[in-house]
């Protein structure tokens, strides 16, 4: 056998002796003693395969199949196929998604020496690359795979393979299926007594998802962003339209990256007491605000139970008085639609949502649902590769599953249709015809209105309908708030379901909501 062949076997064989299940592959030259050795362990039933051409999507569809903790694989040729895969890897760091980029290249020979497809890939992806040497023996590659296996967050494995690269017989590593070093990747949450005071509120942005849990169950008042469990409904509303001096918090717990709202920036700045919790040094903390930081979350020497009711009936307040106002307004909105979909989605189901505003509507508005499970990309919070993401996502999750998101951001990841593995997935997307994010910031004041559409709305005119129908996938635009819920029952199969609004009155109906609960507290 081939030196190569033989690496590229044992390279897959050990990463399915450590529980990977799913591999995606980007066709090439240089990677084909690996494509060779995927295919063969899918002939065997050891994992699963996926095929994609565009490695930014692929890279992003492996993110996807990895957020549920188990790790998952993405590889491709050497050149510009391995720099595309680093959109992905920057949000799989920022998340800790255990995400590995396996990437072929060529001998190191073959450096500044003019040879085709040849970059200097070592940490091209701007993590640690873990250089499996050209040729290693057994022992070397598998304790290097398993090092990979055991780091937190993404690992980049580059692999040199030197001609042939296409496999001379159909042998298979003979392995007993344990890993060859057994490492444990098991997170324990600590909680330790603290002198936090009674009147402490808690924010939850992205962390940990066994931290976030413990940190929700507290007894403080929380505050979740979409991806986080628990929390009040509105509570992010709340903080944007305006503490009153009542709810003001003596303290405020801060758990993971909260990145959603300028509210909880003000919020924290105000606050006389931050404590941060994060991983050593890596507490989230964008004004410098925090008083205290920890990788232990602190247990409450008490709670005021008054103040906790306080900010039960302030939310059981302004969520009639949110409701009533999108009921007056003409559907559809961003905001309509982020209430209507969190509150049909069948028990059991997942929902992806994209950056912009999707992920902000579901965090003023949306229904917050223990029986369902919400994932974003808000590491590095990109529009790009959400439609791959949600699809692995998907793949990986038994029961329907949905995406929301916005047409930029459907349009930036178009290549994701092109999906080998078609899961119970319903994307919808919200097409307001731009960039609708842009009319609730500075630039979208009305000052600027003759600069904003061709800078900031650029609108586009695509034909969704036509797009889907070229990569063969179901399409439907809805028109009203009943045909949209009925068209969210029961998924089957990868679907498009388009929902088109404008955006011309976006900016008056935000003021519109934050005003209704400011004099909701002024009475």
């Amino acid at each position: 056998m081939n030196p190569s062949t033989a690496q590229a076997r044992v390279i897959v064989d050990e990463l399915v002796s450590n529980g990977v299940r799913h591999a995606v592959l980007c066709p090439g030259s240089r990677n084909a003693p690996l494509s060779f050795a995927l295919h063969q362990a899918e002939q065997k039933g050891l994992l699963t395969l996926h095929v994609r051409i565009d490695e930014r999507s692929a890279a992003f569809l492996a993110l996807g199949l990895a957020k549920t903790g188990t790790p998952a694989v993405v590889t491709c040729t050497s050149g510009t196929a391995v720099a595309n895969l680093h959109p992905a890897v920057i949000e799989a760091q920022l998340t800790g998604v255990p995400l590995i980029a396996l990437t072929a290249d060529r001998p190191v020979d073959l450096y500044r020496a003019g040879a085709s497809q040849t970059i200097n890939q070592h940490d091209v992806l701007g993590i640690p690359t873990l250089h499996m040497p050209e040729g290693a023996d057994e022992p070397t590659t598998r304790s290097l795979i398993c090092r990979a296996i055991a780091t937190y967050g993404p690992t980049h494995v580059n692999v040199p393979f030197r001609p042939p690269l296409t496999p001379d017989d159909s042998s298979w590593p003979s392995a007993d299926r344990a890993p060859w070093t057994a490492t444990d990747r098991t997170f324990t949450v600590e909680t330790r007594p603290s002198d936090l005071p009674p009147r402490t509120l808690v924010l939850l942005g992205d962390d940990r998802p066994e931290r976030l849990r413990r940190a929700s169950e507290l007894g403080w008042p929380v505050i979740a962003e979409p991806t986080a469990p628990g929390g009040l409904r509105h509570g992010s509303l709340l903080l944007n339209a305006g503490l009153p001096e009542h709810l003001q918090p003596d303290a405020v717990l801060v758990v993971g990256r909260v990145t959603l709202s300028r509210g909880q920036l003000t919020l924290l700045r105000n606050a006389p007491i931050v404590h941060a919790v994060g991983d050593q040094a890596l507490w989230a903390d964008v004004q410098f605000t925090a008083t205290r930081a920890s990788t232990w979350l602190p247990e409450p020497a008490s709670v005021d139970g008054e103040w906790t009711q306080a900010w039960q009936s302030a939310v059981k307040n302004v969520s009639a008085a949110v409701d009533d106002l999108l009921d007056a307004e003409p559907w559809p909105t961003g905001l309509h639609v982020a209430r209507d979909l969190t509150q049909a989605m069948p028990a059991g189901s997942l929902l992806f949502v994209g950056s912009s505003n999707p992920i902000r509507d579901v965090d003023f508005v949306g229904e917050r649902r223990p029986d369902i499970t919400v994932h974003a990309n808000r590491g590095a919070a990109g529009i790009d590769g959400s439609v791959s993401t949600a699809v692995g996502l998907a793949v990986n999750h038994q029961g329907p599953s949905y995406a929301l998101m916005g047409d930029l951001t459907f349009l930036h990841d178009i290549n994701g249709l092109l999906a080998d593995h078609r899961p119970d997935l319903t994307i919808v997307v919200l097409n307001d015809d731009g960039g609708g994010i842009f009319s609730l910031l500075e630039q979208g004041a009305p000052e600027y209105g003759g600069s904003f559409e061709r800078i900031f709305g650029t609108p586009h005119g695509t034909d969704l309908t036509a797009l889907c129908a070229g990569y063969r996938i179901p399409h439907s635009t809805v028109d009203g708030q009943e045909e949209f819920r009925s068209a969210l029952a029961q998924p089957k199969g990868l679907r498009v379901v388009e929902v088109q609004a404008k955006r011309a009155e976006l900016r008056a109906l935000h003021q519109r909501l934050k005003s209704t609960v400011s004099i909701i507290f002024s009475r």
